[in-house]
């Protein structure tokens, strides 16, 4: 019989398994953190995890005292479209009533005594009977059909908790003992994967948004239109995924494409990105 472990409780409190980690999905998890595909860690951590112990979704949030969650990344293993959707639902309407918010007070001091270089790796268990707020249980848990969730988090630059949720399917049923053994093995890697993974993209925004308002100021004739398919292409999408990031058919998407060509005075992405940086100069 499964014993629930409390609701929450330090890494290294238990005795951890040992694992064979896989080369190939440690690389590729290691190959995209930074990089402007945003939700690619979460599908990878969810391959990674999940090779050991069965998942079915996977959100990374980022938290700072008084102010609201950000959304880092989102893993689904096709379940629902929706995940983007409730992860935003979930820090604009619903992360104040998490039992999580309390576990982060709670531990704020002792986190922050513990510093970056060896952080303080909490984990944080939480399942839709736990929830008494009937549309935050009904948004998050039984939409989705998730049967439980289990949170990894860790303080970072004493001022931002990274977190994890690791979520299981209605058809996994809640975390056993030995699912949950799997998390706590992987949940070093998991906080310093996300905490590169998180400052990769602060670094690649800021970038990006410096570049665009240079190449805005230099060509006065951009749309708001031209600017986020610059953006789009600054990120490296071909035609497809601008045209699923922007809501525009292969068509319509491929036709601005063109005409942000020619006001640039460029003749492809390659040459549009040089001019950016040449624009930065």
């Amino acid at each position: 019989m499964s014993r629930p472990p409390p609701s929450h409780w330090v890494l290294g409190s238990r005795p951890l398994p040992a694992l064979n980690l896989p080369l190939a999905q440690a690389s590729a998890l290691l190959s995209h953190l930074g990089q402007g595909a945003r939700d690619a860690v979460a599908e990878d951590l969810l391959r990674l995890v999940g090779a050991h112990a069965p998942l079915a979704q996977c959100t990374v949030f980022a938290f700072e005292p008084g102010r609201k969650p950000v959304v880092v990344a989102v893993g689904d293993r096709s379940r629902t479209q929706e995940l983007p959707h409730i992860a935003e639902s979930y820090v604009s309407r619903f992360y104040r009533l998490d039992g999580l918010a309390e576990v982060m007070q709670a531990e704020w001091a002792a986190a922050q005594r513990a510093g970056s270089d060896a952080p303080r790796i909490l984990l944080h268990r939480q399942t839709g009977a736990d929830i008494a707020h009937a549309e935050y249980r009904r948004t998050c848990y039984e939409l989705p059909q998730v049967a439980d969730r289990l949170a990894v988090l860790a303080l970072y630059e004493g001022r931002r908790w990274m977190s994890v949720h690791l979520y299981r399917g209605t058809e996994h049923g809640p975390f056993d003992d030995a699912a949950v053994a799997v998390v706590e093995a992987f949940a070093p890697l998991i906080v310093q994967a996300v905490r590169l993974h998180h400052t990769g993209l602060a670094v690649h925004q800021d970038l990006r948004g410096l570049l665009l308002a240079r190449a805005v100021r230099r060509w006065p004739a951009l749309t708001q239109r031209d600017s986020d398919v610059v953006m789009a292409l600054m990120d490296g999408l071909d035609t497809a995924a601008l045209a699923a990031r922007l809501g525009l058919t292969a068509s319509s998407a491929q036709t601005y494409c063109q005409r942000v060509y020619r006001k640039l005075g460029v003749a492809g992405q390659r040459e549009l990105v040089a001019a950016l940086l040449e624009s930065a100069g």
